[in-house]
């Protein structure tokens, strides 16, 4: 009834336990990888490297060189990234007991640290170097999403923002951390090209695809470059024939019938001498009046822009270059049973716009050894024939622009001595202006860069401007880099500003409604005082490198030049404040690369834009800014599909609420705007090496504000008005588009 129980004899224990540790060995088997991280430069230190889909990882040290240790053994995808380097990946197999040695070398990238930028100080710099913050776009931040103009695409750009002046005619302009557009100056390869009575539609005309960058500087300038830079400069600077492709075009077309075609050859005519010639072609005819208001939602137009630009290579790599830029646009908005037949009538309302425009810029270094001299010169025509309604508006405007500059190099300081020459000429056919007025704005400025150690860096310059209807005109700055650390930055710049007045600029909507513009004194120009402060930090993980930005800004304007629309609803009457302006706030931006084919940015803007006034009782009261949001924010999410060679572009703005003009009985309309989002998708693939095809859709949630116009069954009325645009016009729309280039 009881069975016998036999224990294991020694045999039978040793080969149990032999048969167990095979077993724990197979199962903790374990190996480990060493190796170095190197670019063609040498040794690349604090490199991560990581296992992906694994929790082990660790950096290079100095020498380049790392170490994973008590790695499973299997087939693993070896993650390796730095800052200034394009990550890489690389299949290693790690096997029990063994060190698997592995040399990995990384390709050096351009990161916008490493971007040569020239706006901030009008000298060639690292972006990491100079003490003035510049902003770089790269011509890929063009790509991820179709835009047939730069002014579409820098609405997602952090702190910038596009204001739409007229409902009807499309008229916009660029604000920078919520100063309006007559405070940017805009130019392009650092000429002041697009300003005054060009500014409500020279942006339009700038194709995307002939850019290289843009540099934006957010903050005073005006010791450098005059009057226009008190809130910022944008410098739109073109492809070199040197660097561009023999062949390219860029095509899209939109599910609203729009069609762009961007052309470009650049060829080398000897070993000296190269040239560029591109061509721009944008058409929107489809009328659209989804909001019923039974005008056109947008303007209709037809533009072509040609461009040729020329550089000749010289001894010591001195500066030649020489380019022309032809522009024409056909633009209307109005009622829809508009034909132009009634073009300036006044039976059925609309405003056409003609506009043609001539535009040279060229750059000179005089052959003098050891010494820096250069010549930069832009001369520009614009030619304006439009009406809006029965009000006729012919304008023409010239301006000659010349810069002397010498640059010197002595000890640690870098010394930039120049002069300008501004010859401005203006007319046009309203009382404003009853014979052309012409202005020649002379100006000297000294600026001196000091290389105090490899952490500080001060700079220090000033302006002398004499206008002839405001004297002289003194403008100084003061700038500190400090870098306390490899990967962190901290700039201050401090500055005073001026800026005289365009009445044309300041309410171009003047014309498009029924007030007329009274001015009720002798404007004077206005000054302000600013201050801009800048954190920047690189960082870097086993997820991947990015970039930290901290802004804070604060401007003090006097003599600040308003419109009072409130005095009589029928006249805009231009004065300057009794009282002072402010525009504050602080910035935050979030840029990172992962280790995977991911990217992201995020930044969002917090400002406070206001004015203060006494009252009747001599009160000071405060006004907010109208078309100013106090939030806003942009998101940029890119993603790679390699396998499939696709490219997923996810791009938006989100817009805060917004104080809007206000309207009397019976016109009233809601004085703060809601929260809004504009969001575009795009997917990208590609094809052959040199050829990619796109498509996506604009505006994806469909988004968009009510009509922008009081009264408009009633357009040659007293309250017709088309100043109410603070959103949105066009609705969601489709695309479709190829890339292509020869090498």
């Amino acid at each position: 009834m009881f069975e016998k129980i036999t224990t294991p004899n020694a045999g039978q224990k040793a080969l149990t336990f032999f048969f167990f540790c095979c077993w724990m060995g197979q199962a903790i088997a374990q190996g480990s990888i060493s190796g170095t991280v190197e670019s063609e430069e040498g040794p690349v230190a604090f490199a991560s490297i990581a296992l992906k889909n694994t929790r082990y990882g660790t950096s290079s040290d100095l020498a380049g060189s790392f170490q994973l240790e008590h790695l499973p053994a299997g087939n693993y995808q070896l993650l390796v990234s730095a800052i200034g380097y394009l990550a890489t990946g690389q299949e290693v197999t790690i096997v029990d007991g063994k060190t698997t040695e592995i040399s990995l070398v990384l390709e050096t990238t351009i990161s916008e640290l490493d971007e040569v930028v020239v706006t901030g100080t009008l000298k060639e710099s690292f972006v990491s170097e100079t003490p003035v913050k510049v902003e770089v776009l790269t011509a890929s931040f063009f790509k991820n999403t179709p835009n047939s103009n730069v002014m579409e695409a820098l609405q997602t750009v952090n702190g910038v923002q596009e204001q739409v002046a007229c409902g009807v005619c499309g008229t916009n302009e660029i604000q920078i951390n919520g100063m309006e557009g007559p405070y940017t100056l805009v130019m392009i390869d650092g000429m002041p090209i697009v300003s005054a009575l060009s500014s409500v539609y020279g942006f339009n005309g700038i194709p995307a695809q002939l850019i290289e960058r843009v540099e934006i500087v957010k903050g005073p300038a005006s010791s450098l470059y005059g009057t226009e830079a008190v809130g910022g400069v944008i410098n739109i600077i073109t492809k070199s024939p040197e660097e561009a492709s023999a062949l390219s075009f860029n095509t899209f077309y939109t599910s609203h019938n729009e069609f762009n075609l961007d052309v470009a050859t650049a060829s080398s005519l000897s070993e000296k001498l190269q040239t560029l010639v591109s061509g721009n072609y944008f058409r929107n005819n489809q009328l659209l009046d989804d909001n019923n208001d039974n005008f056109t939602d947008i303007p209709l137009n037809t533009r072509v822009s040609l461009f040729n630009k020329w550089t000749l290579k010289r001894k010591e790599n001195r500066a030649f270059s020489l380019a022309a830029r032809y522009y024409y646009e056909d633009r209307f908005g109005g009622l829809t049973n508009w034909a132009p037949e009634f073009r300036g009538g006044d039976s059925i309302y609309g405003e056409s716009i003609y506009t043609n425009r001539v535009e040279v810029v060229g750059s000179y270094q005089l052959p003098i050894r050891k010494e820096h001299f250069r010549i930069d010169y832009s001369y520009n025509y614009h030619d304006q024939n439009s009406v809006y309604g029965n009000t006729e508006y012919i304008a023409d405007q010239s301006v000659l622009f010349a810069n002397f500059s010498w640059d010197k190099p002595w000890k640690k300081h870098d010394l930039l001595l120049g002069a300008t020459y501004r010859r401005q000429t203006y007319n046009d056919n309203t009382p404003a202006t009853p014979s052309g007025d012409a202005k020649t704005i002379p100006g000297v400025f000294l600026q001196d860069e000091y290389h105090l150690n490899a952490k500080w860096k001060l700079l220090g310059g000033a302006r002398l401007d004499h206008h002839e209807d405001h004297d002289l005109v003194f403008t100084p700055r003061v700038a500190v880099r400090y870098k306390p650390g490899k990967w962190t930055s901290m700039r201050l710049n401090l500055g005073e500003g001026f800026r005289v007045v365009n009445l044309f600029t300041e309410d171009h909507a003047a014309l498009t409604g029924s007030r007329t513009v009274v001015i009720s004194e002798d404007l004077q120009p206005e000054q302000s005082y600013n201050a801009n402060f800048n954190l920047n930090h690189v960082f870097q993980s086993r997820l991947g490198s990015g970039t930290f930005d901290f802004d804070v800004f604060y401007n003090y304007f006097s003599n600040k030049i308003v419109p009072d629309y409130d005095t009589d609803p029928n006249l805009i009457i231009y004065n300057n404040l009794g009282g002072h302006g402010v525009v504050q706030g602080a910035s935050l931006a979030l840029d990172h690369s992962f280790t995977f084919p991911l990217r992201t940015k995020l930044g969002i803007t917090y400002q406070e834009v206001y004015n203060v006034a006494p009252n009747e009782d001599g009160e000071a009261v405060r006004s907010n800014q109208e078309f100013a949001p106090r939030w806003s924010g942009i998101f940029n999410i890119g993603y790679d599909v390699r396998r499939w060679k696709l490219k997923f572009d996810y791009i938006g703005r989100v817009v805060g609420p917004q104080d809007l003009p206000v309207y009397a009985p019976p016109y009233e309309r809601e004085e703060v705007s809601p929260w809004y989002t504009l969001q575009n998708l795009q997917v990208t693939k590609r094809l052959w090496k040199n050829t990619e095809v796109y498509s996506g859709v604009k505006n994806l949630w469909n988004w968009t504000q009510d009509s922008p116009l009081v009264a408009p069954e009633d357009p040659f009325g007293d309250a017709f008005d088309t100043a109410y645009a603070y959103g949105p016009l066009q609705t969601r729309r489709y695309f479709i588009g190829l890339r292509w280039r020869l090498p």
